[in-house]
């Protein structure tokens, strides 16, 4: 689909900025990529939303990412799927648009707002593998392929007896390459193929404990303009707090390491019962020569505080040695200021090897 197969702009898009229309005159244009997972995901949000009154078309929109198959970390990564939705919105073409929250870079977009982030599929990495095999059941050699820097890196730890392939694609193109024999494995994550309703192929579900997912992963964000307020109050009823407060101290880490959405970066946070925030993290590089793990907890009030100051013990165990070009970080400047104290000890789930420049 191009853009002149959009549809085409309603007079919402010419409507000033804060003087929408009663939302019950209008019919919400939902923008989307193209791909079956991302239509699917935004189809699950536009049910949402019509369960609630609301009128809601599906808009897809051509992204960089989607076009263009070169490695991620090459042409900018995974921001290069929401940029074209955030130009559809700005420019009123669409009024809202659904992401998964593990492309979004983590600066926040100037005019627009997340409005709403519902609740969290499963963010774990699955295996889909030849004869039902299980990650521990690969045999020495097995070719295991993902375009993840952090699958890779992980990998690496664990089973650095596998070869690593880099591959780009869909779901069933990644898929295709175990089923016709090219490799013996591929890394997914496990949330895209149970929207799919694709479960019954994931041989291994990859424990966190093995491999942690990355920032966002598994979780949705719905984000539209934010002079429109009539619709941020009402997106504002698919909210699932605790899945907020655990992309918030996810993100908050990535963005304090200065790290891109492809960087070899893995976090993991979640709310306890009795209120509190647990939050892991790894950092390595696709070699394991710097491999470190490391976990804190604080509270869930203030999920960014606990992701910075993670992040800020990373920093000092060696994470500021992963080479700049791998990290794909960002520039310096955009690195919050947060203060508060440090988390509690970390739990040290994997020291690190020989560290290099």
């Amino acid at each position: 689909m191009t853009d002149s197969d959009r549809t085409p702009p309603s007079p919402d898009a010419a409507v000033p900025a804060g003087e929408f229309p009663p939302l019950t005159e209008r019919v919400l244009r939902l923008g989307t990529r193209r791909s079956a997972l991302a239509t699917t995901q935004s189809g699950w949000v536009a049910d949402l939303l019509r369960a609630r009154g609301l009128q809601v078309e599906i808009v897809e929109v051509v992204t960089e990412g989607d076009v263009n198959h070169a490695p991620l970390t090459q042409i900018g990564g995974t921001g290069v799927f929401a940029s074209a939705l955030r130009h559809a919105l700005r420019a009123g073409e669409v009024d809202l648009a659904v992401h998964s929250l593990k492309d979004l870079p983590v600066l926040p977009e100037p005019g627009l707002v997340i409005a709403a982030v519902p609740v969290r599929e499963d963010p774990r990495d699955v295996l889909v593998a030849r004869d039902g095999l299980t990650l521990a059941q690969l045999p020495a050699g097995a070719r295991v392929g993902t375009g993840s820097p952090r699958r890779a890196a992980q990998l690496a730890v664990h089973r650095p007896d596998l070869v690593v392939e880099p591959i780009r694609g869909n779901v069933d193109s990644r898929v295709r390459r175990v089923t016709s024999g090219e490799l013996d494995a591929v890394v997914l994550a496990g949330a895209g193929l149970r929207r799919l309703g694709r479960d019954a192929e994931i041989t291994d579900v990859v424990d966190t404990a093995i491999m942690l997912p990355a920032p966002g992963q598994g979780a949705l964000a719905v984000e539209c303009r934010e002079s429109d307020t009539d619709l941020v109050e009402a997106l504002g009823a698919l909210e699932h707090d605790p899945t907020r407060i655990a992309i918030t101290a996810e993100r908050a880490l990535l963005r304090a390491l200065e790290a891109g959405c492809t960087a070899p970066v893995g976090a993991y946070a979640r709310v306890e019962d009795d209120g509190g925030l647990v939050l892991e993290a790894f950092a390595g590089s696709d070699d394991a020569t710097i491999a470190l793990r490391r976990r804190a907890t604080g509270a869930a009030e203030t999920p960014a505080d606990v992701g910075v100051a993670l992040a800020t013990e990373l920093l000092a165990d060696g994470a500021d040695r992963i080479p700049a070009s791998m990290l794909a970080r960002t520039p310096s400047r955009t690195r919050p200021q947060h203060e508060g104290d440090h988390p509690d000890s970390p739990n040290d789930m994997g020291a690190p090897k020989e560290q290099t420049p």
